[in-house]
């Protein structure tokens, strides 16, 4: 079947990236066209094709480059999976149970350091999944997933 569905070890691995010391990097490209990289330890597994971030500074410039431009991606690397890219378009969101859910999944990290929600809430619609998600007796095991 064709698209995008993340799988169980994916939602697992991006569930703990915080506590396994493999934040995910989110790359931006802000209003000057110049890419952006941040470190987002509150990044989750929204829905099967979908990630979320909880975003502490709503004025930022993270905030600011999603507005300008909505296509991002985002990596993932650890000891056994060599790199997992994640590549889609990001929208701020507006509606306030979507805001609470995106960080009620955010890490208890995450979300001590903005406890009065002063923040905003991303989703990522994905457009493409890619990379080694880690090895086997053959070798690498490649990931392709594409919308």
């Amino acid at each position: 079947m064709p698209g995008i569905q993340l799988t169980d070890d994916m939602v697992e691995m991006i569930s703990r990236a915080i506590d396994t010391d493999n934040v995910m990097v989110l790359a931006v490209v802000d209003k000057n066209n110049r890419p952006s990289l941040t470190f987002r330890g509150s990044t989750a597994v929204y829905g099967p094709d979908q990630l979320s971030l909880w975003v502490r500074n709503a004025g930022g410039d993270t905030i600011r480059a999603i507005e300008h431009n909505p296509h991002v991606a985002m990596m993932y690397r650890s000891k056994s999976v060599p790199f997992l890219e994640f590549r889609g378009r990001a929208r701020v969101v507006a509606d306030p149970e979507e805001k609470n859910r995106v960080f009620d999944l955010a890490h208890e990290k995450e979300q001590q350091g903005d406890p009065e929600r002063k923040g905003t809430a991303v989703i990522i619609d994905l457009d493409r999944v890619n990379g080694v998600i880690g090895f086997d007796d053959n070798g690498p095991v490649w990931c392709n997933m594409e919308r």
